[in-house]
């Protein structure tokens, strides 16, 4: 699995489970992901999404070897993903790459009802 596709599935994870939890909890009274209440100069409350952020922090692998399929993986909690191959000799290179990504969560209550007529 190359970087690119983890980090997207694990975006699409997220919001899938947003989503999913939202729908079993309907009347329950829970709210999932919930908006932040402030109050404006004027005294009415407003409601403000929360930001949330995704941190990532990924350990990559590439190795190279005589009779090893060449490849680059991602190593997650002890998991090597995406790495073919053995090699009775081979070079190997791990780097960490830490990054976060913002991301909006779905909010039940703020979910546009999608038109069922397109232009």
């Amino acid at each position: 699995m190359n970087l690119k596709d983890f980090v997207k599935q694990t975006l699409v994870d997220i919001v899938g489970a947003i989503n999913e939890a939202s729908e079993e909890l309907k009347g329950s009274g829970a709210t999932v992901n919930p908006v932040e209440l402030k109050t404006a100069r004027n005294g009415n409350p407003k409601e403000f999404p929360i930001l949330h952020e995704v941190e990532f922090d990924v350990a990559v692998l590439a190795q190279e070897g005589k009779e090893a399929k060449g490849g680059i993986g991602i190593v997650v909690a002890s998991v090597c993903l995406g790495f073919q191959g053995r090699s009775e000799t081979n070079a190997s290179t791990h780097s960490r790459i830490k990054f976060k990504i913002p991301l909006l969560l779905p909010n039940p209550k703020k979910a546009r009802p999608k038109s069922p007529h397109k232009s």
